[in-house]
């Protein structure tokens, strides 16, 4: 392990320079983006450095708080938080100042799977392991991040497909044609790529499951609701709407209630979603969501088990995956109360 000693004089000037920054433009920072500028008197203090893809849901907001409240300074960390903003550019910026700052570890979650080989070199080069969270990279080495932790999207994927045949199954409908649409997310993402490899998947083995389109809805609610409407316009007849998280749905479920239609167990319209975050998981247990595939983004815990690994000398797995379950009417019971984002 490097000392971490060398890294103190550094910051000091860095903080310094940031505040002086700070205080000539007269600049507040929003929360979502604020980084913590004290400077460890604790050499000894772990620092990681996190990028973040954004706040564009409530996923992903639960998913910060996670980082946040796992690598705090009572826990023994220096954490310096950025927020990319949907855009591998900053992101990419973000590592790079990591890496100029000499911290001990980088966590980031990439916003698309491709264009991460050089900064990732540059990381490996200066001996910092890289963690990725949540998603992947497409690199031609390896070697060039530590270890992933996050969610099994192509067996949740899976999971939704599987579900669809066995409701369908249950309602005596596993002989009809079906008409589905999806509502995908940020184009080249893992959990696209992901979800909808697993998905595809199992609707292959069904020859009248019929994909009528697939549509990129950035993981918001408005362009959610934007596409829906869109194909509601497009197809008289849709069965099915996979929207792979749970903000696309609410505004899946805007157009479709606009257009006056029905969803859910008591519906004309089955809808499965992605996430299982509590607002999703109330309109499960109202009937509104057929089913909701959860993806955990509480993850600081997995990724600061990768570190402590790392800490004690011994080597890390290559891959983590978390914990996750699937939810309808008849189980949501058991969690939504304690769900807390």
């Amino acid at each position: 392990m490097k000392q971490r000693a060398k890294r103190s004089t550094w910051l000091i000037s860095s903080v310094l320079a940031v505040l002086l920054l700070l205080s000539g433009c007269g600049q507040d920072l929003k929360e979502e983006n604020r980084q913590d500028t004290i400077t460890p008197k604790d050499d000894s203090l772990i620092v990681v450095g996190v990028s973040q893809i954004g706040s564009e849901s409530v996923w992903r907001t639960a998913n910060t708080a996670s980082i946040q409240s796992t690598f705090s300074k009572e826990n023994g960390y220096f954490l310096i938080f950025d927020n990319a903003r949907q855009k591998q550019e900053n992101q990419i910026k973000a590592l790079r100042s990591f890496i100029s700052q000499q911290v001990d570890y980088i966590v980031f979650s990439p916003i698309v799977e491709d264009g991460w080989d050089t900064v990732l070199k540059e990381a490996k080069d200066a001996g910092i392991p890289v963690i990725l969270m949540d998603r992947k990279v497409n690199v031609k080495d390896e070697s060039l991040y530590t270890a992933w932790v996050g969610s099994d999207f192509t067996e949740e994927g899976k999971r939704a497909g599987r579900w669809l045949s066995g409701h369908l199954e249950e309602e005596g409908r596993g002989d009809e044609t079906v008409n589905i649409v999806v509502l995908q997310g940020t184009n080249g993402s893992s959990s696209v790529i992901g979800r909808t490899k697993g998905f595809d998947s199992v609707a292959a083995q069904h020859d009248k499951w019929n994909i009528l389109e697939q549509v990129d809805a950035d993981f918001t609610t408005a362009k959610g609701k934007e596409e829906m409407n869109k194909m509601l316009q497009k197809y008289e007849d849709i069965d099915v709407v996979v929207s792979q998280n749970d903000d696309m749905t609410f505004g899946a479920l805007e157009a479709i209630q606009e257009a006056g239609k029905t969803t859910g167990t008591q519906g004309g319209i089955i809808v499965i979603s992605f996430d299982a975050t509590k607002s999703a998981l109330e309109k499960v247990e109202e009937g509104i969501i057929n089913v909701d595939i959860e993806c955990n983004p509480e993850q600081g815990t997995y990724i600061e088990k990768v570190i402590k690994t790392l800490e004690s000398g011994e080597r890390a797995e290559k891959e983590y995956f978390v914990s996750e379950r699937v939810f309808t009417k008849k189980n949501v019971d058991s969690v939504i109360d304690d769900r807390s984002y």
